[in-house]
Protein backbone atom coordinates (compact mmCIF):
# COMPACT_ATOMS: atom_id res chain seq x y z
CA UNK A 1 0.00 0.00 0.00
CA UNK A 2 1.24 3.60 -1.03
CA UNK A 3 0.04 6.47 0.45
CA UNK A 4 1.41 9.92 -0.98
CA UNK A 5 1.76 12.34 1.97
CA UNK A 6 3.48 15.52 0.52
CA UNK A 7 6.54 16.87 -1.33
CA UNK A 8 9.78 18.85 -0.87
CA UNK A 9 8.64 22.52 -0.39
CA UNK A 10 11.37 23.98 0.74
CA UNK A 11 12.14 25.96 -1.82
CA UNK A 12 8.63 27.28 -1.63
CA UNK A 13 8.55 31.53 -1.74
CA UNK A 14 4.98 32.51 -1.41
CA UNK A 15 1.81 30.90 0.52
CA UNK A 16 -0.18 29.04 -1.28
CA UNK A 17 -3.30 31.05 -0.39
CA UNK A 18 -5.46 29.77 -3.45
CA UNK A 19 -4.83 26.39 -3.02
CA UNK A 20 -5.58 26.14 0.44
CA UNK A 21 -9.19 28.02 -0.46
CA UNK A 22 -10.18 25.99 -3.32
CA UNK A 23 -9.50 22.75 -0.99
CA UNK A 24 -11.81 24.60 1.90
CA UNK A 25 -14.20 25.52 -0.97
CA UNK A 26 -14.53 21.58 -1.87
CA UNK A 27 -14.83 20.32 1.50
CA UNK A 28 -17.62 22.89 2.09
CA UNK A 29 -19.75 22.66 -1.07
CA UNK A 30 -19.67 18.99 -0.87
CA UNK A 31 -20.52 19.36 2.82
CA UNK A 32 -24.04 20.99 1.44
CA UNK A 33 -24.48 18.32 -1.39
CA UNK A 34 -24.54 15.47 1.00
CA UNK A 35 -27.13 17.57 3.09
CA UNK A 36 -29.29 18.46 0.33
CA UNK A 37 -28.81 15.66 -2.16
CA UNK A 38 -29.68 15.12 -5.91
CA UNK A 39 -31.38 18.73 -5.82
CA UNK A 40 -28.50 20.02 -5.29
CA UNK A 41 -26.66 17.95 -8.01
CA UNK A 42 -29.20 18.47 -10.49
CA UNK A 43 -29.18 22.00 -9.91
CA UNK A 44 -25.49 23.15 -9.72
CA UNK A 45 -24.07 20.09 -12.06
CA UNK A 46 -23.14 20.39 -15.52
CA UNK A 47 -25.94 18.94 -17.18
CA UNK A 48 -24.95 18.91 -21.40
CA UNK A 49 -27.88 18.43 -22.95
CA UNK A 50 -29.61 21.26 -20.50
CA UNK A 51 -26.52 23.71 -21.09
CA UNK A 52 -26.99 23.71 -25.03
CA UNK A 53 -30.72 23.86 -24.95
CA UNK A 54 -30.42 27.22 -22.38
CA UNK A 55 -26.62 28.06 -22.43
CA UNK A 56 -27.62 31.81 -20.66
CA UNK A 57 -29.72 30.03 -17.71
CA UNK A 58 -27.16 26.98 -17.34
CA UNK A 59 -23.51 29.20 -17.50
CA UNK A 60 -22.90 29.15 -13.74
CA UNK A 61 -22.82 25.81 -13.71
CA UNK A 62 -19.54 25.69 -15.59
CA UNK A 63 -18.10 26.36 -12.79
CA UNK A 64 -20.54 25.15 -10.07
CA UNK A 65 -20.29 21.58 -10.84
CA UNK A 66 -16.13 21.86 -10.40
CA UNK A 67 -16.73 22.43 -6.88
CA UNK A 68 -18.65 19.40 -6.35
CA UNK A 69 -17.75 15.66 -5.68
CA UNK A 70 -19.32 12.37 -6.24
CA UNK A 71 -18.29 10.94 -2.60
CA UNK A 72 -15.89 10.90 -0.12
CA UNK A 73 -13.23 9.14 -1.99
CA UNK A 74 -13.57 11.29 -4.90
CA UNK A 75 -13.15 14.29 -3.07
CA UNK A 76 -10.61 13.10 -0.55
CA UNK A 77 -8.43 12.23 -3.96
CA UNK A 78 -8.95 15.02 -5.47
CA UNK A 79 -8.24 17.18 -2.40
CA UNK A 80 -4.87 15.43 -1.62
CA UNK A 81 -3.03 15.66 -4.60
CA UNK A 82 -4.30 19.67 -5.06
CA UNK A 83 -2.53 20.22 -1.72
CA UNK A 84 0.31 17.79 -2.82
CA UNK A 85 1.08 19.41 -5.81
CA UNK A 86 -1.14 22.86 -6.15
CA UNK A 87 1.41 24.86 -3.99
CA UNK A 88 4.05 24.10 -6.20
CA UNK A 89 2.23 25.01 -9.48
CA UNK A 90 0.83 28.32 -7.55
CA UNK A 91 4.39 28.95 -6.34
CA UNK A 92 5.91 29.28 -9.50
CA UNK A 93 2.64 30.82 -11.09
CA UNK A 94 1.55 32.92 -8.71
CA UNK A 95 -2.00 33.22 -7.04
CA UNK A 96 -4.00 34.98 -9.19
CA UNK A 97 -2.95 32.87 -12.57
CA UNK A 98 -2.47 29.70 -10.84
CA UNK A 99 -6.53 30.31 -9.89
CA UNK A 100 -7.36 31.67 -13.46
CA UNK A 101 -5.30 28.40 -14.23
CA UNK A 102 -7.26 26.21 -12.14
CA UNK A 103 -10.47 27.77 -13.87
CA UNK A 104 -9.32 27.19 -16.97
CA UNK A 105 -8.61 23.55 -17.03
CA UNK A 106 -11.63 22.71 -15.14
CA UNK A 107 -13.64 24.55 -18.03
CA UNK A 108 -11.59 22.67 -20.78
CA UNK A 109 -12.48 19.27 -18.89
CA UNK A 110 -16.16 19.98 -18.92
CA UNK A 111 -16.55 21.44 -22.64
CA UNK A 112 -13.92 18.22 -23.49
CA UNK A 113 -16.57 16.19 -21.62
CA UNK A 114 -19.46 17.40 -23.77
CA UNK A 115 -18.08 17.24 -27.15
CA UNK A 116 -17.92 13.76 -26.95
CA UNK A 117 -21.32 13.36 -25.21
CA UNK A 118 -23.78 17.01 -25.77
CA UNK A 119 -26.70 15.03 -25.52
CA UNK A 120 -26.59 13.58 -22.60
CA UNK A 121 -28.70 14.10 -19.30
CA UNK A 122 -26.08 12.90 -16.86
CA UNK A 123 -24.70 15.40 -14.47
CA UNK A 124 -21.36 16.25 -14.52
CA UNK A 125 -19.27 17.29 -11.27
CA UNK A 126 -16.41 16.86 -9.68
CA UNK A 127 -12.67 18.86 -9.73
CA UNK A 128 -11.10 15.95 -11.50
CA UNK A 129 -10.50 17.88 -14.98
CA UNK A 130 -9.22 21.05 -12.67
CA UNK A 131 -7.07 19.13 -10.75
CA UNK A 132 -5.81 17.10 -13.85
CA UNK A 133 -4.66 20.06 -15.22
CA UNK A 134 -2.16 20.82 -12.05
CA UNK A 135 -0.89 17.77 -12.38
CA UNK A 136 0.08 18.64 -15.85
CA UNK A 137 1.42 21.71 -14.64
CA UNK A 138 3.56 19.91 -12.34
CA UNK A 139 4.87 17.62 -14.25
CA UNK A 140 5.90 20.51 -17.33
CA UNK A 141 7.76 22.59 -14.06
CA UNK A 142 9.06 19.74 -11.77
CA UNK A 143 9.69 16.69 -14.10
CA UNK A 144 12.18 15.59 -11.84
CA UNK A 145 10.21 16.02 -8.77
CA UNK A 146 9.83 13.22 -5.77
CA UNK A 147 7.05 12.91 -3.31
CA UNK A 148 6.79 11.52 0.10
CA UNK A 149 4.54 8.24 0.45
CA UNK A 150 3.79 6.12 2.83
CA UNK A 151 4.32 2.51 2.28
CA UNK A 152 4.59 -0.75 5.24
CA UNK A 153 8.47 -0.15 5.27
CA UNK A 154 8.04 3.73 6.40
CA UNK A 155 8.18 7.14 4.67
CA UNK A 156 9.96 7.06 1.11
CA UNK A 157 11.03 9.12 -2.09
CA UNK A 158 9.12 7.88 -4.92
CA UNK A 159 8.97 10.16 -8.43
CA UNK A 160 5.96 12.38 -9.04
CA UNK A 161 5.18 10.45 -11.71
CA UNK A 162 4.48 7.45 -10.24
CA UNK A 163 1.77 9.21 -7.73
CA UNK A 164 -0.11 10.89 -10.29
CA UNK A 165 -0.03 7.81 -12.14
CA UNK A 166 -1.81 6.50 -8.95
CA UNK A 167 -4.28 9.72 -9.18
CA UNK A 168 -5.35 8.32 -12.12
CA UNK A 169 -5.93 4.82 -10.46
CA UNK A 170 -8.02 6.58 -8.25
CA UNK A 171 -9.95 7.98 -10.14
CA UNK A 172 -11.74 5.22 -11.79
CA UNK A 173 -12.17 3.50 -8.28
CA UNK A 174 -13.90 6.82 -6.96
CA UNK A 175 -16.45 6.26 -8.79
CA UNK A 176 -17.79 3.28 -7.29
CA UNK A 177 -20.99 4.19 -4.64
CA UNK A 178 -20.62 7.57 -6.05
CA UNK A 179 -23.60 10.18 -4.31
CA UNK A 180 -24.28 11.14 -8.08
CA UNK A 181 -24.64 7.18 -9.34
CA UNK A 182 -28.71 6.86 -9.38
CA UNK A 183 -28.61 7.75 -12.66
CA UNK A 184 -25.38 6.83 -14.39
CA UNK A 185 -25.98 4.30 -17.62
CA UNK A 186 -23.25 2.89 -19.94
CA UNK A 187 -22.90 6.22 -21.52
CA UNK A 188 -20.57 6.94 -18.64
CA UNK A 189 -19.34 4.44 -16.62
CA UNK A 190 -18.87 6.42 -13.99
CA UNK A 191 -16.03 8.11 -15.43
CA UNK A 192 -15.57 11.48 -17.23
CA UNK A 193 -12.61 10.15 -19.12
CA UNK A 194 -12.65 13.01 -21.47
CA UNK A 195 -13.14 15.37 -19.05
CA UNK A 196 -9.39 14.14 -17.39
CA UNK A 197 -7.89 14.45 -21.00
CA UNK A 198 -9.43 17.54 -21.62
CA UNK A 199 -7.95 19.41 -18.49
CA UNK A 200 -4.67 17.54 -18.98
CA UNK A 201 -4.38 18.96 -22.35
CA UNK A 202 -5.57 22.89 -21.38
CA UNK A 203 -2.96 22.26 -18.32
CA UNK A 204 -0.24 21.08 -20.33
CA UNK A 205 -0.38 24.21 -23.44
CA UNK A 206 -1.46 26.97 -20.47
CA UNK A 207 1.56 26.00 -18.12
CA UNK A 208 3.77 27.21 -21.20
CA UNK A 209 1.95 30.82 -20.67
CA UNK A 210 1.81 30.74 -17.14
CA UNK A 211 5.19 29.74 -15.91
CA UNK A 212 8.05 32.17 -14.75
CA UNK A 213 10.48 31.34 -16.78
CA UNK A 214 13.21 33.32 -14.48
CA UNK A 215 13.74 32.06 -11.16
CA UNK A 216 15.25 34.59 -8.66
Amino acid sequence: MVFPVGDDNSQRRIFPIVTYALILINVIVFLVELQQGNAFIRKYAFIPREFIANPAGEAQTIFTAMFMHGGWLHLLGNMLYLWIFGDNVEDNFGSLKFLLFYLACGVAATFAQMAAMPHSGIPNLGASGAIAGVLAGYIVLYPQGRVTVLTQFGPSQVPALLVIGLWIVLQLFSSLGSIANTTQTAETGGVAYLAHVGGFVAGLVLTFFFRETRRI
